[in-house]
C-alpha cells in the first residue's frame, strides 16, 4: 500500500492501486492456503489484538485464522467480558493494551468512526473490522476478490446490491470499492431502507423493483435485514419483505440468464434469501468466507510491511 496508508479504516481512503495491491497479494496468500502446510512466518514477532465491541462469528474467526496462518501472536478481547463493562473508555482500554507492546489492532465497534478516533491517538496500525453503519472494508475487499475470481475483472461488471442499504456498512464499502474499480452499481430495496441522498452522494442507480435489479445484474449481493439497528419498523413484516424483495428460486427462474449470488452473512433464510438459492449452484457465499482469510492475511501483511508498497 502507499506509504501514507498506515491503517485500513475504510475503502473511501484507498486509491485504486492500493486495492489492486491488496487483491494481488491476497491471490498469493490463497495459493499458500491450498498447500499442505498453510502457515508462513510473515508476521512472526508481531502482536495483534482483536478488539471486538460487537458480536461476530465469520469476521472474528477469519481474522484470527489469518493471523495464525501468518504466525502472529494474537490477543482476543471481548467487550462483554472486559473492564469496558465497568465503565472503562475505549481510549483507556486501548492504551492499556498498547502498554503491553501490541503492534496492530483489529477493531469492530458499534459507533461509526471509532477506528478513525483510535488512529488519531495511538501509534499502532488499525484495521477496521466494521464500525457502526459506516464501513466494513475487508468485507468489500473479499467480495471484490470473489467477483474477480468468478469474472476475471470488475470493470464493467453489473452488481446489484439488494436489501437494507441504509443500515449496511457492507453496502457502503462495496459501493466505494466498485466505483473505484470501474464496476456498474444498482441498489435495490424498499424506499424506507435506501438513503435519499445516495444517488447524489455516490452516483449509483436506484430501483425499488427487485425484478428489475435481477434482470439487469451479473451479480446480486444480497444484504441482511438489520433489525437491531432499526429504531422503528421500516416495513410491515418479514413475510411481506420476503414476498417483495426476497431472492427466491421462482424469481431467478424468470431471468434470461443465471446470475451469481453473494451474501456477507449471517443469512436470514426465508427473508432476504431462500435456502435453495443460498445453497444453489450459482451461489459463491462459501467462496466469500474462504477468500476472507486470504484477503485479511494480505491486509495485515501489507500494513505490517509498509515498505512493500
Amino acid at each position: 500500500m502507499k506509504s501514507a496508508v498506515q491503517h485500513l479504516l475504510g475503502i473511501k481512503d484507498l486509491h485504486q492501486e492500493d486495492i489492486s495491491l491488496i487483491l494481488s497479494t491476497a491471490k498469493q496468500f490463497k495459493e499458500v492456503l491450498q498447500r499442505p502446510v498453510k502457515k508462513v512466518p510473515s508476521l512472526r514477532d508481531i502482536t495483534i489484538v482483536n478488539l471486538f465491541y460487537e458480536n461476530s462469528t465469520r469476521t472474528r474467526m477469519s481474522f484470527e485464522l489469518a493471523q495464525k496462518r501468518l504466525s502472529a501472536d494474537v490477543i482476543n478481547f471481548s467487550a462483554s467480558t472486559s473492564s469496558a463493562k465497568k465503565g472503562e473508555t475505549l481510549l483507556d482500554t486501548v492504551r492499556n493494551i498498547l502498554s503491553m507492546k501490541v503492534d496492530m489492532v483489529v477493531m469492530r465497534h458499534s459507533a461509526s468512526g471509532a477506528p478513525h478516533f483510535l488512529a488519531q491517538h495511538i501509534p499502532a496500525a488499525i484495521v477496521n473490522a466494521g464500525d457502526g453503519i459506516n464501513e466494513h472494508p475487508t468485507q468489500a475487499l473479499l467480495d471484490a476478490f470473489s467477483m474477480i475470481e468468478k469474472f476475471g475483472d470488475l470493470k464493467g461488471l453489473k452488481v446489484a446490491i439488494i436489501g437494507d442499504i441504509m443500515h449496511s456498512r457492507v453496502a457502503l464499502s462495496n459501493m466505494y470499492l466498485l466505483k473505484k474499480m470501474g464496476a456498474k452499481i444498482k441498489v435495490c430495496g424498499p424506499p424506507t431502507l435506501i438513503p435519499k441522498h445516495l444517488v447524489e452522494a455516490l452516483q449509483v442507480e436506484v430501483t425499488y423493483s427487485v425484478e428489475d435489479a435481477l434482470q439487469w445484474c451479473d451479480v446480486a449481493n444480497v444484504l441482511r435485514i438489520q433489525l437491531e439497528r432499526q429504531n422503528q419498523p421500516l416495513f410491515s413484516s418479514l413475510r411481506e419483505y420476503n414476498l417483495a424483495y426476497g431472492i427466491t428460486r421462482a424469481k431467478l427462474d424468470k431471468l434470461q440468464q443465471p446470475i451469481t449470488i453473494m451474501h456477507p452473512g449471517p443469512i436470514n433464510r426465508g427473508v432476504e434469501l431462500d435456502s435453495d438459492v443460498a445453497d444453489g449452484p450459482h451461489s459463491i457465499i462459501l467462496d466469500q468466507v474462504e477468500n476472507g482469510v486470504a484477503v485479511r492475511m494480505a491486509v495485515m501483511f501489507l500494513l505490517s510491511n509498509p515498505n512493500r508498497s
